[in-house]
């Protein structure tokens, strides 16, 4: 599996829309507030934008 490589412990995906035009500091916030976990973890997070042809993730 492509995640053994990467050496995280969970997957996590935004369920919803986000704005693709947000940053990595953006997306660390959403992580932080909306979500309550706290993104310096060894996870990964996966974000969807609005055309669901784009995935923007976030790997600390």
């Amino acid at each position: 599996m492509i995640f053994d490589d990467l050496k995280v412990d969970a997957v996590f995906i935004a369920c919803g829309y986000t704005d693709m035009r947000r940053g990595i500091d953006g997306l660390a916030v959403t992580i932080k507030q909306v979500f309550k976990l706290d993104p310096c973890d060894r996870n990964l997070y996966l974000f969807c934008g609005r055309r669901s042809d784009r995935i923007k993730g976030l790997l600390w």
